[in-house]
C-alpha cells in the first residue's frame, strides 16, 4: 500500500477545506501567502534534493510507502504535497490565532 501517497494526497484537498469550509481566513486570496509559497518551493527543491538523492540519499523511502515519481533531482512528489499541506496548515491556524487576537482586544 502507498501510504506516504494516499496520507500526502489527502493531504492537500483536506488543507484546502478546512479554509473553506472551517477557518475562513482568506489566506489563499492574500498575495504574500502564494509569495510565501515561492519561497517555501525555492528553498525546498535544493534541500530536499540533496537530502532524497538516488545516489547518496540521507533520506529513503520505503518502496512501497511511496509512488516512485521522482522529480526534479530525485524528490519524491510526495513530498511537496505534504510541504504544501504543512506550511499551509501552519499558516492558517496562525492567520486564525491572530484574527482571534485582534477580536478578543477590540472587544475589551
Amino acid at each position: 500500500m502507498r501510504e506516504y501517497l494516499i496520507a500526502s494526497a489527502a493531504s492537500v484537498p483536506l488543507t484546502v477545506l478546512l479554509e473553506l469550509l472551517v477557518l475562513r481566513t482568506g489566506l489563499f486570496r492574500k498575495r504574500a501567502y502564494w509569495i510565501t509559497m515561492a519561497v517555501v518551493l525555492g528553498f525546498q527543491v535544493p534541500v530536499d534534493g540533496w537530502l532524497t538523492k538516488l545516489d547518496a540519499p540521507i533520506v529513503v523511502y520505503a518502496d512501497w510507502a511511496a509512488s516512485g515519481l521522482r522529480f526534479p533531482w530525485d524528490i519524491p512528489v510526495e513530498d511537496f504535497l505534504f510541504g504544501f499541506s504543512m506550511v499551509t496548515v501552519t499558516l492558517l491556524l496562525w492567520e486564525r490565532a491572530r484574527a482571534r487576537k485582534t477580536e478578543h482586544a477590540d472587544a475589551r
